[in-house]
């Protein structure tokens, strides 16, 4: 398989949700692949995103309803209404999902026969996850939205019967996530193929761990750390450490990778064959789970009294590898990481991630300093879960910026442009820069704080602000720095 992060290359960090649209977010329609065209006068070749997956109500794209679903709120009613399957006025006065029932009938009534024949092989090739997630959110809905485990015990505990019987009374719900899936998935597809003919690769995210309350969980208890009624029986997070005293409890429930393993990992398989056809690069989230990862009894409030378990280790890439030759994926190696996860990273070539805002804590063994960067990682300002550049170092005291001052040529422009040109000129093969720094944004346009459960997710931008004027500056200084491949 072949990977972009062979080549010197710039991107960008943003989330199809924050792309500017006249909806509560952005959509895959035509702010998106005006966003690949700015990346292209830009001289940006990477699209870097957050998963894409269906949420629950707080829009966390990192706990997501399924691993293999889109998130249907992505799709464009714009896109719907030139297929000819939406009517233009009525999509403006009702509400999103009112427009997408009514995309199925016109679909239905007109569609050509090339694109039905699509659709039925679009059910066909995807029925492994399909079929478990269509019925999943049909109950789901008719059971107010609580979790699985919350069901009713025949339904919670997939009894055939009752699994028949309320798909043969449910039929058109059913139906009607299947298509919208179709739909999502054929608005990427177009968006896919309309970057790589402008030569942008799409670079995604995958979380280690899912949601509790997703179809994944529900379809494949075994294979997860929950008990007989659906309840959790430990579940992930991080230790105590300089950063909290009582570590953090996430919550997820964990792998039973004794059972992944005597299944050949092929829950992994069909896992990465729908994100490797999705994006041509992956993060992978928390790769320190992979080598080692924190149980914590699920009764416990805090990560405290949790331990460390073996993870699968090198053998879960090994048959990666088997099936897919080598991986184009970034292992997301933050925080306090082992030898032995750097060992199992370096094992299969995966860069690991540079956070510049990261780097001048400490002295001058601190691995994010520019200094200490090595070709194979990936250098970024910050990420999703850092404040914007403007807004850290305002929020850094006096000592605090004379550190990062101290780190900077005398020649530097102002923050945000001298962290955001120090990651251009890093020696890391691929630097990533979030839209917010380049649009020179403060603390108001940060997109997640960790830790909190509101104002998160929801950061949007106008069209206005990438203008062309902007896209000039960025291709001169991705030129300068040697980050536009030919």
């Amino acid at each position: 398989m072949y990977s972009p992060l062979t080549q010197r290359r710039a991107g960008v960090l943003l989330h199809p949700t924050s792309l500017p649209g006249k909806r509560d977010q952005g959509d895959l329609g035509e702010n998106a692949r005006r966003f690949v065209d700015f990346l292209q006068a830009a001289g940006m070749t990477v699209w870097q995103m957050l998963p894409l997956g269906p949420t629950h109500a707080d829009r966390s794209p990192y706990q997501c309803l399924s691993v293999h679903a889109g998130n249907r709120a992505l799709v464009s009613l714009d896109d719907l209404i030139a297929d000819g399957w939406l009517d233009v006025t009525a999509a403006s006065e009702q509400p999103f999902d009112e427009s997408l029932r009514q995309a199925r009938s016109g679909f239905e009534a007109s569609a050509a026969t090339a694109d039905k024949t699509a659709y039925r092989e679009f059910r066909r090739t995807h029925a492994c996850w399909l079929d478990d997630y269509s019925l999943y959110q049909a109950i789901r809905s008719t059971q107010g939205a609580v979790p699985w485990y919350q069901w009713p015990t025949a339904l919670r505990d997939r009894d055939p019967v009752a699994l028949v019987s309320f798909s043969a009374t449910q039929a058109g719900l059913i139906e009607q996530t299947c298509f919208e899936q179709y739909l999502f998935f054929r608005q990427w597809f177009a968006l896919r193929d309309y970057a790589h003919q402008r030569g942008i690769v799409l670079f995604g995210d995958m979380p280690i761990y899912v949601a509790h309350d997703s179809a994944d969980v529900w379809a494949n208890r075994e294979l997860f750390t929950i008990d007989s009624s659906g309840e959790l029986e430990v579940v992930a997070g991080v230790p105590p450490d300089y950063f909290s005293e009582t570590g953090q409890r996430w919550g997820n429930p964990l792998y039973r990778w004794d059972r992944v393993n005597a299944q050949d990992y092929s829950w992994w398989l069909d896992r990465f064959r729908t994100q490797l056809a999705m994006f041509d690069i992956l993060r992978l989230d928390h790769f320190r789970g992979f080598e080692k990862y924190w149980e914590i009894p699920a009764a416990a409030e805090t990560a405290v009294d949790g331990h460390w378990v073996a993870g699968p280790g090198a053998a879960l890439f090994e048959r990666l590898q088997q099936e897919f030759g080598d991986l184009p994926l970034v292992a997301e190696d933050l925080g306090i990481i082992t030898p032995e996860v750097d060992a199992l990273r370096l094992a299969f070539g995966f860069p690991g991630m540079k956070i510049l805002q990261f780097a001048f804590d400490g002295g001058d063994d601190n691995p994010y300093l520019p200094q200490n960067h090595e070709p194979l990682s990936v250098v970024y300002t910050g990420t999703h879960d850092n404040d914007t550049t403007l807004g850290w170092y305002e929020h850094l005291d006096d000592a605090g910026r004379q550190k990062v001052n101290k780190h900077m040529p005398a020649d530097m422009p102002e923050m945000p442009w001298a962290l955001i040109k120090t990651a251009l000129e890093s020696t890391s093969r691929l630097a990533i820069i979030p839209l917010q720094d380049l649009l020179e944004l403060d603390s108001g346009a940060r997109m997640n704080t960790p830790g909190t459960s509101s104002d998160n997710w929801n950061w949007r931008f106008t069209r206005e602000q990438v203008s062309p004027d902007l896209a000039r500056e960025v291709r001169t200084l991705a030129g300068q720095a040697g980050r536009i491949p030919e």
